[in-house]
């Protein structure tokens, strides 16, 4: 089975990236080395500037793109959460929008987490042909990005809710001595508390 990239972000917008698959982890990462997910060979993914490589971390700088978000999604937790709104975003490219416009499938989804709250917020990155004039649908709201630095931290195996705030706390202390982590401190309030941006085919993870 291939070894999908999953990203987890925090915010400067302050970014966790995470590296592994749902069935089988690549070899642990001693430090941040860059790697482009695999799965963008084959699918669309959103662009970046590598702007720095730490020791167990990177900052990048990603150029704008544009997003289709579910609402908020209440749920029990973060994989839950992804379950749902993936299922509901895979259903808006079939061509379950007002539209009914089709579009290609891209890379990564992404989960967002509320501060404070079992709620969450799922998006797909739109193909650059649709980010123009995206297909609009129920329960579905476009969310704009404007070009965006983001700390990003890898690591391996599938992501569950208590791995992903592990390497989110593992992420914040490689930051601590860096330039970097003023910035990320005064995001703090204005952004999720973290995203994870799954890389994975999704049918890896949902079991379709």
């Amino acid at each position: 089975m291939e070894t999908g990239l999953n990203i987890l972000k925090l915010s400067f917008y302050f970014s966790l990236v995470v590296v592994g698959s749902c069935a089988q982890a690549p070899k642990p990462l001693s430090q941040s080395l860059g790697i482009r997910p695999k799965i963008c060979d084959q699918y669309e993914c959103p662009t970046y500037k590598l702007v720095e490589a730490g020791n167990g971390y990177e900052i990048r700088m990603y150029n704008s793109a544009v997003w289709m978000s579910t609402d908020p999604i209440p749920a029990p937790s973060m994989t839950q959460a992804t379950k749902t709104g993936f299922l509901r975003l895979f259903s808006y490219i079939q061509g379950d929008n007002k539209s009914k416009v089709k579009m290609d499938m891209t890379a990564p989804v992404i989960t967002e987490s509320t501060p404070g709250k079992s709620v969450y917020t799922v998006s797909f990155y739109l193909p650059k042909k649709n980010q123009q004039n995206p297909p609009l649908a129920d329960g579905l709201h476009v969310q704009p990005w404007k070009p965006t630095y983001v700390a990003v931290r890898q690591f391996g195996g599938f992501v569950s809710d208590d791995s992903a705030k592990k390497e989110a706390a593992a992420l914040m202390v490689r930051l601590h001595g860096t330039k970097w982590i003023m910035p990320v401190e005064k995001s703090k309030g204005k952004s999720p508390a973290y995203l994870i941006a799954g890389y994975n085919p999704p049918f890896q993870i949902i079991g379709l």
